[in-house]
């Protein structure tokens, strides 16, 4: 099968690789379609943390956000898999630990995350192969963009659910990337008065253009009660700036990931009676994820920019916009 495969930071290329053999319990994958990701770009620039821990290595097929038709199953798998479009969850746990017997697999210490951590091949490719356990199985209402789209829909789904808000709250997001965007549109499906914030340019103005109830800059933001800061940025200071945003008695949630340690500090956390949420993995929001998208509650199809092949893939990573490309942040790959 041809996949892409990055062997070093800023290199690699379309290669022909074995295809994928179902093993016990397992499936073959026939990839639709994957999105490229905010990790797939840190392993291309080197800076992933995986590769300084050694949870992972170069060379490396990426892709964690995808869908596809299952062509294969091992053995113990039900046969009613083979020929189902589904997508599937990034975290695989060992199954045995104590996290994982709790259902918490996405932070079982020995996890696997597909297409970035220990040696688990992603859909960067014309197929993959995972765990039956992992999938699920996609209706005929999300077509490829939107089941693509699962994954990072999941992370953004249980930051909005721990913000606790709805029809009469204020919320106010830190960051328009695609997790932002994501996010202000779960929190707008909920019924809240959304607001997105970020740098002046073309993310700030597409969040604009998805239906935030008002988008800014840190040197325009109103002093305006918010019930609940999601915090979907990289920025060192903006857990800080989040903690000074939030009313007394509200809720900060954190899903963006900064290169550097940040500070937050508890005083004013437990002063003003807030609560704090660390988000990691869409594992428990994939269901409901798929509902949102197969009822119409939430269609974020619009930040899909561009889909290419493997072939265009290391220029998309090294930040390239595709020919054509639309004002979303997200680019995806039709191996």
């Amino acid at each position: 099968m041809r996949a892409f495969v990055l062997t070093g930071p800023g290199e690699g290329g379309v290669q022909d690789l074995p295809a994928p053999v179902a093993g016990p319990g397992e499936v073959v994958v026939d990839v639709e379609r994957a999105g490229v990701c905010g990790t797939d770009v840190e392993f291309s620039t080197g800076e992933m943390t995986y590769l300084k821990t050694g949870h992972a290595t170069y060379p490396v097929v990426l892709g964690h956000e995808w869908c596809g038709t299952v062509a294969s199953v091992g053995r113990g798998v039900d046969e009613a898999w083979l020929g189902r479009r589904v997508m599937g969850d990034t975290m695989l746990g060992c199954g045995t630990c104590r996290r994982c017997l709790r259902g918490h697999q996405h932070v079982c210490e020995q996890r696997q995350e597909v297409g970035i951590r220990g040696g688990r091949d992603g859909a960067l490719a014309e197929q993959i192969a995972v765990p039956a356990s992992s999938l699920h199985a996609l209706p005929d209402a999300v077509d490829p963009v939107l089941g693509a789209l699962v994954e990072p829909g999941g992370n953004a789904l249980r930051a909005a659910q721990a913000a606790g808000v709805g029809p009469g709250d204020r919320a106010l997001v830190i960051g328009p990337g695609t997790i932002g965007c994501l996010v202000a549109l779960f929190l707008r499906a909920a019924g809240a008065e959304v607001h997105v914030l970020g740098l002046p340019g073309a993310p700030l103005e597409f969040a604009r253009g998805l239906g935030a109830g008002a988008v800014w800059t840190r040197e325009e933001l109103p002093e305006l009660p918010f019930d609940a800061v999601v915090d979907c940025s990289t920025g060192t200071d903006a857990p800080g700036l989040a903690l000074s945003l939030v009313e007394p008695g509200g809720r900060l949630v954190f899903i963006g990931i900064a290169h550097e340690p940040t500070r937050l500090d508890t005083r004013e956390l437990l002063l003003a009676d807030v609560t704090a949420v660390g988000v990691l993995s869409a594992s428990p929001g994939l269901e409901e994820t798929v509902a949102a998208y197969a009822s119409g509650a939430v269609d974020p199809r619009p930040l899909v920019a561009a889909t290419v092949g493997l072939e265009d893939v290391l220029d998309v990573l090294a930040g390239h916009r595709p020919r054509g490309a639309g004002p979303g942040p997200k680019v995806h790959v039709r191996p």
